[in-house]
């Protein structure tokens, strides 16, 4: 049942950098401001969460915004990496988040730009049992 999930070999380098990135909005060491975050997402960056709900750009900004005044410790994991290339310089990264008991498959669109790494879309889904 489950797809058979490798890598191009030609894309492990891409891979390795954007698993650094991962999970988003949670490395400090690429940004903990709104201006952090804007920079690393396009403008018409949006998200669906686990709940199924849509958000926008703004809505995430904001709730960055606030997470970081208050910020504390987020115990995360994450596994089962896989990075396809959909389209010239964008690139599809799935991997498996897991935050205590809650389990949940990731999926980040990315595009490389001469700014560098920047986040299209994102979208996380709970797992079932």
């Amino acid at each position: 049942m489950e797809p058979s999930l490798v890598t191009n070999p030609a894309l492990l380098p891409v891979l390795h950098e954007l698993k650094q990135r991962e999970p988003i909005f949670h490395r400090p060491e690429f940004g903990t401001t709104r201006q952090d975050f804007e920079a690393m997402t396009e403008p018409d960056f949006w998200e669906v969460g686990a709940s199924g709900k849509r958000y926008s750009r703004a809505y995430v900004l904001d709730v960055l915004e606030e997470r970081f005044k208050h910020p504390d410790e987020d115990a995360w994991e994450a596994s089962n990496f896989h990075c396809r290339e959909i389209a010239a310089d964008n690139y599809l990264l799935t991997y498996t988040l897991k935050q205590g008991e809650r389990l949940t498959r990731r999926a980040t669109l990315w595009r490389r730009t001469v700014e560098g790494w920047k986040i299209v879309y994102h979208q996380g889904t709970v797992v079932a049992d």
